[in-house]
């Protein structure tokens, strides 16, 4: 075989028709979408600040969550909890497609609320699905109407319309709910302070050190403790704070370069390398697509 062949074949073979859209849309106070086609990409350990619904529509994609390994086959439903630590990869060799959307959680909460008004004012109620996987053909297709409308469609009402009547129809079959209004023990309050302050200042320059005496504990036992009760370790948790600063800039129209300096990365290529790990795209890809909406 020649040379030229020889780099046509390996060329064909490492790359492939990959593509990664996302919208983010003004219905229901703002809601992110995204459809994507993979094959190579690895998402790294991340979470999301909303829940994760998304439809398989080619292949089969494996991914982790809550404590185990998960395959969405073709037609399934992933469901990814609001802030749960996850993965994905591609569970067959031609790659996945999927379509999916990101609501937050007071958004479910309020739907959460109106299924059941016996719930009382105090306290917050939040959704929660046990299920990493669902078989539902109905919803299913009911999911890609809704991304249909948002693709075609300007009609505002329809596409709220739509909207509300998947996350409703979801809640009441597959979400259960939790209470926020329990004791909370010293040493959760202790390992709260440190989330929060890295969710406040996710760009500062914080040592663990200045992190265990803000939490009044030992830097091994934070460490520890943090991972226990979030998924990540205090540094990965901060990364996944400073990925959501970037996304908040870069949809207010900020400079990569400025937003990666904003947001507490090294540089630009450091941003990126996260950002494309977590998100599949990369922050140019995503400022271009949030910025025609």
């Amino acid at each position: 075989m020649g040379k030229a062949n020889v780099n046509r074949c390996r060329n064909s073979a490492t790359t492939s028709p990959e593509k990664a859209i996302y919208r983010v849309s003004s219905e229901l106070g703002g809601i992110e979408m995204l459809d994507a086609k993979y094959h190579y990409q690895n998402f790294s350990r991340h979470s999301h600040e909303g829940f994760t619904f998304g439809v398989i529509e080619n292949g089969a994609q494996e991914f982790y969550r809550t404590g185990a390994n998960h395959v969405a086959p073709q037609g399934s439903i992933i469901i990814v909890n609001a802030d749960e630590v996850h993965t994905g990869h591609s569970a067959t060799e031609g790659g996945w497609s999927y379509q999916a959307m990101y609501p937050l959680p007071e958004q479910l909460e309020c739907i959460a609320r109106e299924l059941n008004p016996s719930l009382t004012a105090k306290g917050s109620v939040i959704p929660y699905f046990a299920q990493p996987v669902v078989y539902d053909l109905q919803l299913a297709n009911q999911f890609r109407l809704v991304f249909d409308s948002f693709k075609t469609s300007d009609n505002r009402l329809l596409k709220e319309t739509l909207l509300y009547a998947v996350l409703t129809r979801i809640m009441s079959k597959y979400g259960k709910l939790a209470y926020s209004s329990a004791p909370v023990i010293k040493a959760q309050r202790q390992l709260k302070l440190v989330k929060e302050f890295i969710d406040d200042f996710p760009s500062a320059d914080v040592s663990l050190q200045e992190l265990a005496n803000l939490a009044a504990l030992s830097p091994f036992y934070l460490v520890r403790s943090f991972q226990k009760a979030y998924g990540f370790a205090p540094h990965s948790y901060q990364i996944q704070a400073r990925l959501r600063l970037a996304k908040k800039l870069l949809k207010q129209g900020g400079k990569i370069s400025e937003v990666a300096q904003q947001a507490g990365f090294h540089d630009q290529s450091h941003l990126h390398r996260h950002f494309k790990r977590a998100m599949g795209v990369t922050p140019g890809e995503f400022a271009k697509q949030v910025i025609k909406q």
